[in-house]
């Protein structure tokens, strides 16, 4: 199984814990392998024993239990400790391993990724897929190991007290393995049907918590609680179709290990009758017979958790084997000083194959320190141009050079490392105020922190936060009004300071006296950087070096306002139409 292959990768570093935990196991499930022949002795040796008187029985009746008291008493609770913990610790430590992987897997994936699939989705494979795997650690490679080495130290006891009652014993074993390949190959499917329909569910609901909002405002109530139950009764006819296996393998294979013991009850009773076998024999050979089915009975468990491991393994592989769109070549190297010189040389861009573009033959050539303003209806392609960028997409057709390389020959970070945003919708994390700021530059101090503030006139209502800097802003800043949390990502970008500035829509959505503040902090960001400005209100761009319109993905004018404006062409008709000539 190529998914089991890949796994033991993650597993190999912790082989010597692994080999050191299964001995530890083989201690475990060795000691009570003791009792059946201590039972034999205590009723063969000593309460059956004609040349014993009753105190001699007694005195040896105390030495045995004194001898089984300090074995399972001292020895084996310290045991059981260990091998639990070690088992464990094991586990925890593969899943951290996986889970830091994934997130990395993550970090690396294109936007067109995260456009296509629900972030619960996600989030359910990096968290309940993983700890299903946790299984086939302790269950399969120690539990499985060590129950199986049980059931031959099992057989090796029962063979040397009597052969036939072993071959009697153990004579329904190849239908038990017959049962269990044939029921856990169909169960495996169900399980990722099962897994896929709980994180469709969990992908949903993460959607609808987010968007309650929405919901509420449009009452939309009773049509979500339709939309949810569609997908909870999903997971519950695949949750149930499961279920159903599950039972069938169950009583089958449980059918086969309780008929076992009836078989080897009847024989030994007929040899204890007929052919001399003591009772202490065959009690102890009945017993043996509870230590040989039980690790078989957990061997049936361990197929339906390891079924359900292996199942979360493939899902959890398949989301790694994701591939990246955006990929540093094998020569690309660091970007580290940058003039801002930004060349489009016929760009074309479509998001899919089976599209159209949605940019066409863009040429554009930015100098160093230019603002250049870009307008156009909704759709035209202004947010597509700026977020190639830094290569959020890659150009399908044409290059994009930065002072003279192309973009695509530079590691993608060191890239995006020299490119500020301030974007309509800024995400801020749930932390506080000043965490939120640190993501311009983790490095930086308090003092500069604060200066970063300022210059972004976010520093004055900080302050009459409830804890000033330290204000926790809930998730996506929930707490804040949309002024400042565009404040506090110009504050970031301020901390960051790049050479590279993109403003998308960055003051759209807010009220005048917001977007007169954020307006004074950008127009201080931009000076002396190369800047692309995307803008619907077009008072907000007057200013620029150039404003470019893009209609339909073409570049049909170019010029600064007041040359635009005597044209009277596309971006003359825009001005108009917003009522500010």
């Amino acid at each position: 199984m190529e998914s089991i292959k890949r796994y033991l990768k993650f597993v190999t570093p912790y082989r010597k814990e692994i080999f050191i935990t299964i001995i530890i196991g083989i201690l475990k499930f060795g000691i009570p392998l003791l009792l059946p022949l201590l039972l034999k002795y205590v009723i063969d040796d000593v309460i059956n024993a004609n040349g014993m008187t009753k105190g001699e029985k007694i005195d040896q009746l105390f030495w045995l239990m004194g001898i089984g008291l300090f074995i399972f008493a001292i020895i084996r609770p310290p045991v059981e400790y260990f091998r639990q913990y070690y088992a464990q610790w094991i586990g925890s430590k593969i899943l951290y391993d996986i889970r830091d992987r994934m997130f990395s897997h993550i970090q690396n994936l294109s936007l067109r990724f995260y456009a296509n699939n629900k972030a619960g989705e996600i989030i359910s494979r990096v968290i309940n897929d993983v700890e299903q795997t946790k299984t086939f650690v302790i269950t399969g490679l120690m539990n499985v190991w060590l129950d199986m080495i049980t059931i031959l130290i099992v057989i090796g006891i029962m063979l040397t007290m009597n052969v036939w009652l072993t071959l009697i014993a153990i004579c329904l074993l190849p239908f038990y393995g017959f049962a269990v390949k044939y029921f856990y190959a169909r169960l495996r499917q169900l399980t990722r049907n099962r897994s896929q329909a709980l994180a469709e569910v969990q992908g949903h609901l993460h959607e609808r918590v987010q968007g309650m909002t929405v919901i509420r405002s449009f009452a939309l109530e009773d049509y979500e609680q339709e939309q949810f139950d569609k997908r909870n009764s999903n997971f519950l006819e695949k949750a149930l179709n499961h279920t159903r296996w599950n039972a069938k393998t169950f009583a089958t294979v449980n059918t086969i290990t309780d008929i076992a013991p009836l078989l080897v009850i009847g024989f030994s009773g007929y040899l204890v009758v007929s052919q001399g076998l003591t009772i202490g024999a065959m009690v102890a050979f009945v017993t043996y017979m509870d230590r040989l089915y039980n690790p078989l009975r957990r061997l049936v468990n361990s197929s339906t958790t390891l079924t359900q491991s292996i199942a979360s393994m493939d899902r959890v592989f398949e989301f790694m084997d994701e591939e990246y769109d955006i990929k540093d070549t094998p020569d690309a190297v660091p970007l580290k000083n940058v003039k801002g010189n930004v060349n489009f040389d016929h760009v074309s861009f479509k998001y899919n194959e089976d599209e159209q573009p949605v940019l066409k033959d863009i040429n554009l050539n930015v100098q160093t320190g230019e603002t250049i303003a870009l307008v156009g209806m909704s759709g035209g392609g202004k947010s597509s141009l700026v977020s190639l960028i830094p290569r959020f997409y890659d150009v399908t057709d044409g290059t994009i050079y930065l002072d003279g390389e192309d973009i695509r020959n530079f590691q993608v970070r060191t890239l995006r490392d020299k490119i500020g945003m301030v974007l309509q919708d800024n995400v801020l994390f749930s932390e506080s105020v000043k965490m939120n700021i640190l993501m311009g530059n983790p490095e930086a101090t308090d003092e500069e922190v604060e200066r970063a503030a300022r210059a972004a006139n976010a520093h004055g209502f900080i302050m009459n936060l409830p804890e000033g800097y330290d204000t926790k802003v809930g998730e996506r800043g929930v707490k804040l009004s949309g002024g400042q949390k565009q404040r506090i990502a110009i504050a970031r970008v301020f901390l960051k300071n790049p050479p590279l500035l993109i403003l998308d829509e960055a003051t759209s959505a807010l009220d005048l006296e917001s977007e007169h503040l954020i307006q004074e902090s950008l127009e201080k960001l931009a000076r002396e950087r190369t800047t692309f400005i995307v803008a619907h209100r077009l008072a907000t761009i007057t200013h620029a070096d150039r404003i470019v319109v893009i209609e339909n993905g073409k570049i049909s004018e170019i010029g600064h306002h007041q040359e635009l404006m005597a044209k009277q062409g596309a971006y003359h008709k825009l001005f108009q139409v917003q009522n500010l000539s």
